[in-house]
């Protein structure tokens, strides 16, 4: 019997059913004060590359949480080719034996094993095998996806690229009919990521459907074939890659239209810089071991700056470069005219630089000391904690931030952790003025707190900046960085594309230089 072709995806009639591999239909998903997903609808065809796409908090990872059994769905239905009725999915391995696998970002074979002992350990499959029998069955399904690999080479001998090409034919020969692939380009470079896609061309052909998570615009529109956006757990909708341009992809996931601008006038009264005096700090061609390309940066002082980007876009890593925090592998950097070597935190804290991280509970807060504590950190650091502060001049260090930036606490002797978000977020700022720095970097201090508190902290900063600070301040909120910054530099790909001023200050030329600059592109 002539085996079935599967249709190029031009020829597909998407309205067919029997093209259908899956159907999440009114899906909803809610956590303690939180509900993640809102009657989120997804479709996949057999024989596509879909882009699952969408900000941080968008309800990407819950969905797909959802669809493998991780989470439980709250209301709606999941349905998939060759099942009577809604599937019963209450556990990974559920989801696997109804043919849906994932490869994420991080591989999770063995490195120790060979290729073949990671394409069969655990399965039913391989026991009982002879070892001759089961490399020959590697040997064949390594040859059928052109994986460059040999079934008896230890698996840790393999490239990074092709470690992922390893666990994505584990899936696939597992008869996986649905793929799911989350950010699996993120550590490959160009011509890895090259290797991947001849991959996931080579599953379309064979019918396997593909959901492609990445944050990388430029490969969304090389190999998918559609899109879904996602944005606050809702469903913003889904497009053929051809009826969707890059600039409406952005705007879209960033919830705001073309036209949509605001007037938005800085209020700031900019510090007069005198004439001759040097940045504040200078970077040429600097780069970390975080992946981003050599980029470079300057700030003048009274100066307030920002990174702009999609999530992923490289935003962070520059500064956490610029603050030493990841290994810096290459570039110079001056601190007022002067060249310096920042090569840790402890460097830049040196030379007057200032980091107030993204993820405050991670990088952030010391969550079992108090206020107090936490206040005088950094500069207890800097002064070497064999002179400590003494416990009359920690209060009243504590007690002037406290009142500064109106933190509401118990006390100075309350611990940080029993505090909210806002007031977590103004204790770390605390620590950092306390330095008295010269450059204050801000990535996402607004993130996840109140309007009021948000508020107070851009006129903090500009108040700051009018009096001679520098600062480069960072958000996944448009409006608000252009309400706080004179300039941004524009990321895309862990590259900078782009720098804006002025009357380019706005949130059409931001949208589409993150795009890639063509509207229409």
């Amino acid at each position: 019997m002539t085996p079935r072709r599967i249709l190029s995806f031009e020829e597909v009639d998407w309205n067919v059913k029997e093209n259908v591999v899956l159907e999440m239909r009114n899906i909803y998903k809610s956590f303690p004060g939180v509900r993640a997903l809102q009657g989120v609808d997804f479709t996949l065809r057999k024989g596509e590359i879909h882009a699952l796409m969408g900000e941080n908090g968008a309800g990407k990872s819950t969905l797909i949480k959802v669809l493998t059994g991780v989470y439980g769905k709250d209301e709606g239905e999941i349905h998939l080719d060759g099942c009577q009725g809604a599937a019963v999915i209450h556990s990974p391995q559920d989801a696997q034996n109804l043919g849906i696998s994932t490869v994420y970002q991080e591989i999770t074979l063995c490195p120790n094993l060979s290729v073949a002992e990671n394409m069969f350990i655990g399965r039913t499959k391989g026991m009982g095998q002879s070892w001759k029998k089961v490399n020959a069955d590697t040997d064949k399904i390594l040859k059928s996806l052109d994986i460059p690999a040999k079934p008896t080479q230890q698996l840790e001998s393999c490239s990074i690229a092709v470690q992922q090409m390893i666990a994505i034919a584990r899936a696939v020969d597992m008869e996986c009919k649905v793929l799911i692939l989350d950010e699996p380009t993120s550590s490959l470079d160009e011509q890895e990521v090259e290797k991947l896609f001849g991959l996931m061309r080579n599953l379309r052909e064979k019918g396997v459907g593909i959901i492609f998570v990445t944050h990388f615009l430029d490969q969304v529109y090389e190999v998918c074939d559609r899109i879904t956006v996602m944005r606050d757990g809702q469903l913003v909708g889904e497009y053929a890659i051809k009826d969707l341009p890059r600039v409406q992809l952005v705007s879209k996931m960033l919830g705001k239209e073309l036209d949509d601008m605001s007037d938005i006038k800085d209020e700031q009264q900019e510090y007069v810089k005198e004439a001759g005096v040097p940045p504040v700090l200078e970077a040429e061609g600097l780069v970390s071991d975080a992946g981003i390309k050599p980029f470079d940066f300057h700030i003048d002082k009274g100066e307030v700056n920002g990174f702009t980007g999609l999530l992923g876009s490289g935003r962070s890593e520059c500064v956490r470069a610029i603050f030493g925090a990841d290994r810096v592998t290459g570039g110079t950097v001056k601190m007022k005219g002067k060249p310096v070597k920042i090569n840790k935190p402890l460097d830049a804290m040196k030379n007057g630089v200032a980091y107030l991280p993204e993820d405050r509970k991670m990088d952030g807060i010391v969550g079992d000391l108090s206020v107090r504590d936490n206040i005088i950190l950094a500069q207890q650091v800097l002064r070497g904690f064999f002179r400590p502060f003494s416990k009359a001049e920690a209060n009243k260090i504590a007690d002037e931030y406290i009142k500064l930036l109106s933190i509401k606490t118990a006390s100075a002797d309350t611990p940080i952790k029993s505090l909210s978000g806002g007031n977590q977020q103004k204790v770390i700022l605390a620590r950092w003025l306390f330095t008295h720095p010269d450059y204050l970097i801000l990535d996402e201090p607004t993130r996840g707190i109140d309007v009021g508190t948000k508020v107070d902290i851009q006129k903090l900063v500009l108040k700051l900046a009018s009096e001679g600070m520098s600062v480069t301040f960072i958000s996944s909120e448009l409006d608000e960085m252009l309400r706080t910054c004179s300039r941004l530099v524009v990321m895309r790909d862990r590259q900078m594309v782009g720098e804006l001023t002025q009357e380019d200050l706005n949130q059409n030329k931001v949208m589409s230089t993150i795009a890639g600059g063509d509207e229409q592109s």
